[in-house]
């Protein structure tokens, strides 16, 4: 094997690895709460489109609000994603996987809220690193009493 094929193929790992990383770094932070300018440029792009069940949103700003409005909605959560296919493609990349997410409401009531889904995200190469450019969760199933959204919480913003 020559040395540029193996700088490739390194690279291609390297590229992976980072990827698998960021996502793992999301779903945890999900679970820790603290959602601030910081949190949302370490994971995603400035034109960012998140596709989540409270509502589609554009931009890291209505990203970074929508995850807090969501979130408050729960007294405690554990995100897990399993099986990603990441595929790199040069300074883009996808990654598709299974996501299951489990909360307890914010309500006082102590009832758990499962959802269970595919998590499937775009990512782009930046100067500080893999940012998701793109992402999507779609739900397949739930248990439990869902979260009661505020009024006026609407489906989409931005």
């Amino acid at each position: 094997m020559d040395t540029e094929e193996t700088q490739r193929q390194l690279r291609y790992l390297t590229d992976r690895s980072e990827i698998a990383d960021l996502l793992d770094r999301y779903l945890r932070s999900l679970d820790v709460g603290v959602f601030d300018e910081e949190w949302a440029r370490a994971f995603h792009t400035e034109d960012v489109t998140a596709e989540m069940p409270i509502g589609t949103v554009r931009g890291r700003h209505a990203v970074l609000d929508r995850v807090r409005q969501g979130m408050a909605l729960f007294d405690r959560a554990v995100h897990l994603g399993t099986n990603t296919v990441i595929e790199v493609d040069g300074d883009r990349a996808t990654a598709r996987g299974a996501q299951l997410s489990t909360h307890v409401l914010a309500d006082g009531s102590g009832n758990v809220f499962v959802s269970a889904g595919h998590a499937d995200n775009e990512l782009v190469r930046t100067a500080e690193g893999w940012r998701i450019s793109a992402s999507s969760l779609r739900v397949v199933w739930t248990q439990g009493p869902p979260p009661r959204l505020p009024e006026g919480f609407g489906p989409a913003v931005g």
